[in-house]
């Protein structure tokens, strides 16, 4: 079960994200992790400072804090972000194992500001063969050798 939220952390990701916009630095977004009321990590927007098109906030944030803690696990933290994750830090969010994520804007706030996620999840929901972006599977027997030697390592960290 989550902590209750905290308005302190929801206001800090909400600067970050204010602030990265007013510096020129990248779009109007940032998130806080927390860890036992400790700020673990955070962090705003850098796609545009970085040519990454990965470096939302939430990757930012999660990133911060997994190389603060030493840890791939995020189990018992949470994190407040400026605004709904979009589907691709949703997906790091579980990934990273967050205890929960509170979010200031929602994704329809976000398409009344020119960021919409809607053809993203229109996509998802779609066969593989009608998305707008190919991806073709290509030797799947060669490509089960990766699997199999993961399976049967002995010295694997699991995640």
């Amino acid at each position: 079960m989550p902590n209750e939220p905290n308005p302190i952390y929801m206001q800090r990701a909400i600067d970050l994200a204010t602030e990265n916009v007013r510096s020129g630095a990248g779009g109007p977004f940032a998130a806080v992790i927390v860890r036992d009321g400790i700020v673990v990590g955070e962090a705003a927007n850098s796609v545009t400072a970085t040519n990454d098109p990965t470096a939302h906030g939430e990757i930012n944030a999660i990133r911060k804090a997994c190389a603060a803690l030493g840890v791939f696990s995020l189990q018992g933290c949470e994190m407040y972000t400026s605004c709904e994750p979009c589907p691709m830090c949703l997906a790091a969010s579980y990934w990273a194992r967050l205890d929960a994520v509170y979010y200031g804007n929602d994704c329809d706030a976000a398409a009344r500001a020119g960021f919409d996620d809607s053809f993203l999840y229109q996509q998802f929901k779609l066969d593989r063969t009608e998305r707008s972006l190919p991806a073709l599977q290509l030797m799947q027997d060669e490509a089960w050798e990766s699997f199999r030697t993961w399976r049967e390592a002995s010295d694997k960290i699991e995640y």
